[in-house]
């Protein structure tokens, strides 16, 4: 097992004492990064003591330790999963070769847009949530969102660790750029879409949590079998966090359908915003909105980068290993949904340009999970109403239904009647505005919770409900 200096200024398990160039230049960004913090992390973020989660280790079991933090004391670190001996590469025109520990010149740009890309996702959505905290629907909530928001400060450190440890001048000024950007600003957008939408209330966090750091998963998947071993071994570790942010995801929609589902079953009626929760429709329209969003964010469905990246040995596919082929993909193909000839087929291309379509797909599959967990709340209720995933065209910004109007259920129609119709299907600003109004204020008293949700069915690391998961001075 690597050895953890938690004792250094910044916590490492990389051995940051031997290398003082690279420290200095890491101890030098870090007052920047706390400055960004404190202009673009959780409003009120400084104020409580918090029941956290903090890394200690990389070991498998206990690796994180429990306990009151005050926000702007938490100590972020750079943590990489233990080298796995004699690792090869897995795929690629270089499948059978040692792993890289350092970057290949013919590689060096393409591998850094990857990181930059990664790197730039994590503060992005620390700025998306920033005003979560004013309206959250209890302690523990809150005590959710702040555990999720320091840790996407922690893996904007493990990427800002490559590119300080990697790349030279190049990555240090790409380093500083990432607490440039902000996100949906109009002059320094972040650089994928989905981070400049907002994130306006929490059931926006939930599906956000729930979908968007589910396409997180899948990317650090195959990033993790990255020939640049490095790169590796940090999405192994950050898998291990993310795991708990897409557990807020689903346990929260399940709280908001549960209590949805409540006071149907108790009132006897659809017309639930009289009784101050989430009607099923909106949910929906969420759910709609949120998922078209996340699928584009994989990227063309044809896509001859991804096959770069894929011979070259620098991302790879999700379980990629589990994959019984050659890993190589030469003359393999892939299924991808076209519309063609008035209809939506499924035409053969290249495997190897399909990589994003069959990382989207994977991502589906695993969606069509939470949503089936959803549903059976919804039918333990005895409620007549099944959600549902759109169409995969529908709402697209990306790739080859961009320019398609599609319905949910997969009907191509034109603009003037999808504009006419959109309100069905995604959230409109009366429905946004209703939401909102559910959240006038934050209420942390422990074990009490907002109407429109239901408490959770166990605490964290087995305390109780009414656990005081956040000290308010």
């Amino acid at each position: 097992m690597a050895s953890v200096d938690l004792n250094d200024r910044i916590p490492n398990n990389v051995d940051l004492a031997s290398d003082r160039r690279l420290r200095r230049a890491l101890e030098q960004w870090q007052p920047a990064f706390l400055d960004w913090w404190r202009e673009m992390g959780p409003v009120a973020g400084a104020v409580p003591e918090v029941y956290l989660r903090t890394a200690t280790s990389v070991d498998r079991s206990g690796w994180a330790n429990f306990g009151y933090t005050r926000m702007p004391d938490y100590r972020w670190g750079v943590f990489l999963a233990d080298p796995e001996p004699d690792r090869r590469i897995g795929f690629g025109d270089h499948k059978g070769e040692p792993v890289w520990q350092r970057v290949p010149g013919d590689y060096r740009a393409a591998l850094r847009r990857l990181i930059v890309i990664q790197g730039d996702t994590e503060p992005a959505s620390v700025e998306q949530q920033r005003h979560l905290g004013r309206t959250c629907p209890s302690g523990y909530d809150l005590r959710n969102l702040f555990q999720i928001n320091v840790e996407e400060g922690r893996h904007l450190w493990a990427m800002v660790y490559l590119l300080h440890a990697h790349f030279g001048r190049d990555g240090r000024e790409e380093a500083q750029a990432l607490l440039e950007r902000r996100s949906g600003d109009a002059d320094r957008p972040r650089i994928l879409t989905a981070f400049n939408e907002r994130t306006p209330d929490w059931l926006a966090l939930f599906m956000f949590t729930f979908l968007t750091d589910r396409d997180g998963k899948f990317q650090l998947y195959s990033l993790a079998e990255s020939a640049f071993d490095p790169l590796a071994r940090t999405c192994r570790f950050m898998l291990t966090e993310e795991a708990h942010h897409m557990f807020v995801g689903i346990t929260g929609l399940s709280r908001v359908v549960q209590r949805t589902c409540e006071i149907m079953r108790d009132h006897g009626t659809d017309d639930v915003r009289r009784f101050g929760v989430i009607d099923l429709p909106t949910f929906q329209r969420y759910l709609n909105f949120h998922f078209s969003v996340t699928l584009d964010l994989f990227g063309a469905e044809v896509s001859t980068n991804a096959a770069a990246g894929y011979t070259s040995g620098l991302k790879g596919r999700f379980h990629e290993t589990d994959i019984d082929d050659d890993h190589r993909l030469n003359a393999a193909g892939y299924l991808v949904l076209r519309w063609q000839d008035g209809a939506f087929r499924k035409v053969e291309v290249p495997a190897l340009n399909a990589l994003n379509e069959r990382l989207r797909d994977d991502f589906i599959a695993d969606v069509e999970v939470g949503v089936g967990r959803l549903n059976r709340v919804i039918r333990s209720f005895g409620v007549d109403f099944e959600l549902t995933l759109p169409h995969v065209a529908f709402n697209r910004r990306v790739g080859a239904f961009a320019e398609l109007d599609v319905t949910p259920q997969g009907a191509v129609i034109d603009a003037a009647d999808w504009r006419a119709r959109e309100e069905e299907w995604l959230p409109s600003a009366s429905n946004r505005a209703y939401v909102a109004s559910l959240m006038p204020e934050a209420i942390t008293e422990p074990g009490r919770f907002a109407n429109w949700i239901a408490p959770p069915s166990r605490g964290i690391n087995h305390q109780a409900i009414d656990f005081e998961y956040v000290r308010l001075d």
